[in-house]
């Protein structure tokens, strides 16, 4: 096809980026290099320890103080007769820890907030194991943390205060791959990463990517429903999970371990696991449903000069790019030039922006596409962005022409966490859903309520568009409590008012249990409680998160 003057305004762009450009072979400006293995699974991981490290460090420093709770009534520290015990059930040299250097990452959460006091960590190999331990758990009323990767950004899979650990990483196994269904089982322990590698081997990728895939876990993931930015190509991880074998608190297992599609056979009870946040029961083994590997994968990085059009362009790439549309996420420009203004590794590849400190814009969209046809999906896209440019959507952009660009690409987007945490001496990170005419006015309106209160502080905002995903971040800067103060309720009582979600894909844990009653109505919370008060009549398993204790909720 020939390229209309706004196509070649946009290679031309591309252009402009020397390093970008360099060896690119293709004919087309817009044409990527297709069939490589890691771009047939998604973005380039190879970087990602090296990325969480720095985050962990980074956030860890930037976190707010550490808040120390006490634990429900009825709930007893466990003794040295208790680990002995313990140790009993669980033969396997290392399956019982007790040192406290070893204890320390365990009882911390990423974020550095909430530290625990565990002084024992369980490394049970099987679900027996598990039962066993929930049991005796229960029988003596000692509380207990289910705990996977350890990524969580509320607070979830610490203890708050001495409960025991109970670490899903000893049971790391994939157990079966069925080729015909792409259902793969595996025990909860598996991390994301790997388990993607062991099904994309066998031409099938699992329907969830996450910055912190090299470190979480399946069962983490499971436990609190993790969303992820190809959400909006797969849709929640609840229809994707066909089957939950979970570990009640009595110790029974519920044996729902099923991988069929259909079954409307009573209630959906592996419901209850999925988001549950380990609140009910401790996952053990989950069956999940792996689409195919996409042949072609494409993904562009543009420049909009206004939120309206960013929302015009979603609505278009929706309606055009339709079924091979893969991700759709947003950054705005401040938050660009955080990234690359903290992190030597990071770059723009469209260049710096004098307006990157305004109000509305510009903004930069990455678009993955992922389809069967290198062909046909080249030619959606390229008459996407031509219209694109044509209708003045969009007036800069950049289609990666290698695996290593395309990495860039993402790399600039997964870094922005950790460029907010080198920002500022405290961050704010707030998770929330809101509908498109409210989605960017609360960072607008944080920005606005911040510099009248005089604070030194950066508000930016970035997430996932495709699906209504805004991650409003503020790296604060002197008086901190001040800009607390500010911000909290006044973040709540905006998403509440705008019919939002004060947790979009990481969860309440510990940090958002109070915040529950602006999302939640009375009655809802309240068929929770019952619900936790049936399965767990001791609150022994997770206390304290994600139901804050009555009459401690917070409502609009």
């Amino acid at each position: 096809m020939s390229l209309s003057p706004s196509l070649l305004r946009l290679a031309a762009a591309r252009l402009r980026t020397p390093s970008l450009a360099a060896g690119v072979a293709s004919s087309s400006p817009w044409r990527l290099a297709v069939g490589h293995p890691r771009l047939a699974v998604g973005p380039v991981t190879a970087a990602a320890p090296a990325f969480l490290a720095r985050f962990m460090a980074s956030a860890a420093a930037a976190a707010p103080a550490a808040t120390p709770l006490t634990l429900p009534s009825g709930l007893r520290s466990p003794t040295d007769e208790d680990i002995a015990a313990f140790r009993a059930m669980l033969p396997t040299p290392g399956s019982v820890v007790t040192d406290e250097d070893a204890l320390a990452p365990h009882n911390t959460d990423w974020m550095g907030r909430f530290i625990g006091r565990s002084r024992v960590l369980l490394k049970p190999r099987s679900t027996d194991e598990v039962a066993a331990i929930l049991r005796h758990c229960n029988e003596q009323g000692i509380p207990l943390v289910p705990q996977g990767g350890n990524t969580g950004m509320v607070g979830g899979s610490v203890p708050v205060a001495d409960e025991v650990i109970l670490s899903l990483a000893g049971m790391a196994s994939i157990e079966a791959f069925d080729a015909a269904s792409g259902v793969v089982t595996a025990q909860a322990g598996v991390v994301l990463e790997a388990l993607d590698t062991y099904v994309g081997e066998r031409g099938h990728r699992v329907p969830l990517d996450l910055g912190a895939k090299g470190s979480c876990q399946i069962g983490g993931n499971v436990a609190t429903n993790a969303g992820g930015s190809r959400y909006v190509r797969y849709g929640s991880l609840r229809a994707s999970v066909l089957g939950v074998e979970a570990v009640l608190p009595s110790g029974e297992v519920l044996a729902g371990l099923t991988s069929l599609r259909k079954d409307n056979t009573g209630y959906d009870l592996k419901q209850l696991m999925i988001g549950g946040e380990g609140t009910l029961g401790v996952i053990t083994r989950v069956a999940l449903a792996c689409p195919p590997l996409s042949a072609a994968v494409h993904v562009t990085l543009l420049k909009v000069p206004s939120w309206a059009n960013a929302v015009s362009l979603l609505a278009a790439a929706k309606g055009q790019l339709a079924e091979i549309l893969s991700a759709f996420e947003f950054m705005d420009a401040p938050a660009v030039k955080l990234a690359v203004t903290h992190l030597s590794h990071v770059r723009d590849p469209l260049g710096p922006d004098e307006d990157a400190g305004a109000t509305d814009g510009p903004f930069y969209v990455l678009i993955e596409t992922a389809g069967s046809s290198a062909a046909h999906d080249r030619e959606k896209l390229d008459t996407f962005l031509e219209s694109s440019m044509e209708s003045e959507l969009v007036t800069d952009g950049v289609m990666a022409e290698s695996a290593g660009q395309a990495a860039a690409f993402w790399e600039l987007r997964e870094s922005l966490p950790e460029a907010v945490g080198k920002a500022g001496t405290k961050v704010f990170k707030y998770d929330i859903s809101l509908p498109m005419d409210a989605f960017y006015r609360i960072v607008t309106d944080a920005r606005a309520l911040l510099a009248d209160a005089g604070a030194d502080a950066d508000v930016v905002g970035w997430g996932h568009m495709g699906d209504g995903n805004l991650h409003l971040n503020v790296a604060a800067r002197g008086d901190v409590a001040a800009v607390a103060a500010a911000l909290e309720p006044w973040v709540y009582e905006q998403v509440a008012a705008a019919r939002g979600s004060v947790s979009a894909e990481h969860g309440l844990g510990v940090m958002k249990a109070g915040a529950i009653g602006y999302t939640k109505d009375a009655v809802s919370v309240e068929v929770m409680r019952g619900i936790k008060a049936l399965l767990d009549p001791k609150g022994i398993l997770n206390p304290l998160k994600m139901l804050p204790r009555v009459g401690e909720e917070k409502t609009a």
